[in-house]
């Protein structure tokens, strides 16, 4: 995948055409995600972890309580590439709150 630098417009088409829930902010892609509780919040950041880790591209992580805010931004390149719209992407598949009701969770559970 390309880490070339996408441009601010590059990036708000790419958000917008995929319905990714991340909002761009400078040369970060954020979102916040409100879980149950704290369990909750940890399950949820263990699952980003482990699609981060099969991405080998890693997001910040700010856990408080039961909202967990992640930014992405591909720090080697100096912006926002591919790799954070394909991990926003994967993230946003992992998130309770945009599944539907008859989707299973991430954990099976």
């Amino acid at each position: 995948m390309s880490d070339e630098v996408l441009s601010a417009d590059e990036v708000d088409a790419a958000l917008a055409e995929q319905g990714l829930r991340w909002a761009r902010e400078g040369d970060e892609l954020v979102t916040s995600v409100k879980l149950h509780d704290f369990k909750a919040a940890l399950d949820f950041v263990d699952a980003v972890g482990e699609a981060a880790e099969a991405a080998n591209h890693h997001p910040d992580i700010d856990i408080r309580w039961n909202t967990v805010r992640l930014a992405l931004s591909t720090h080697s390149a100096g912006g926002l590439t591919l790799l954070d719209l394909a991990l926003a992407g994967a993230i946003d598949q992992l998130r309770p709150d945009a599944r539907s009701a008859d989707e299973p969770a991430a954990d099976g559970a």
